[in-house]
């Protein structure tokens, strides 16, 4: 029997109790009447329990999708007379809002963030410059991001970005050209030639250069002494 039945009957009860001069119907109605006032309270303690052994809810609380970072590697660049330009192509970083992609540059270094494109923090970050530079800004095109780096000395000429660029293609240059034969030696560009291909060769190369070489030998000592396989 559910409360509100218990209910409806006590009311009932209390309204024949009104009603009633006999003393002996008026004890059975208090009889039954406290016997479902009893029923009431173990019911509604019951139902107290019950509330309480429910666990309780815990407020869901949303969850942020976490950006990951992504370094990157590749670029274009173009400079004129005050400005060098990076230009980074990123599919969709139109889409994005200005504040959301910051450039800042820190005397010989660069560094241009793009927060929150797709679930990906984009980062390049270039050290070492060929040379220091002033104030930076950032321009976005159709999936392309331009970074403008002010020149400290105007009108001078980048060969490289970095100082590192510039010294790796210095340093080949440079044994570029004490690579090159002497023209005063007539067999100095075929030796040349043959030192390259037995560096550059597989195994099968290398012997059969080895084998002519070692041919040649016997009919001519005049080779030099400079070609040691």
């Amino acid at each position: 029997m559910s409360a509100v039945e218990l209910n409806a009957d006590l009311a009932e009860l209390k309204s024949h109790l009104e009603k009633a001069e006999r003393p002996r119907v008026k004890n059975v109605l208090n009889f039954e009447i406290r016997k479902i006032e009893v029923e009431l309270l173990k019911f509604n303690k019951e139902d107290t329990n019950s509330t309480e052994a429910q666990p309780k809810t815990k407020p869901v609380v949303p969850q942020v999708a976490k950006n990951y970072e992504v370094k990157l590697q590749n670029y274009a660049w173009d400079q004129s007379d005050n400005l060098v330009k990076l230009f980074v192509t990123l599919p969709g970083v139109q889409n994005l809002p200005q504040d959301q992609i910051q450039a800042t540059a820190g005397g010989r270094s660069i560094e241009l963030r793009v927060s929150g494109l797709e679930n990906k923090d984009y980062v390049l970050h270039i050290n070492n410059l060929l040379e220091p530079i002033g104030e930076c800004s950032s321009k976005i095109k159709k999936d392309m991001v331009v970074v403008s780096m002010k020149k400290r000395s105007m009108g001078s000429h980048w060969s490289h970005i970095t100082e590192v660029e510039k010294r790796a293609a210095d340093a080949k240059a440079s044994k570029t050209k004490m690579d090159l034969p002497d023209s005063s030696d007539p067999t100095a560009g075929l030796m040349g030639m043959m030192k390259q291909m037995y560096e550059d060769g597989d195994d099968d190369m290398k012997r059969m250069i080895a084998k002519a070489w070692t041919e040649g030998r016997g009919k001519s000592q005049d080779m030099g002494p400079d070609f040691n396989l």
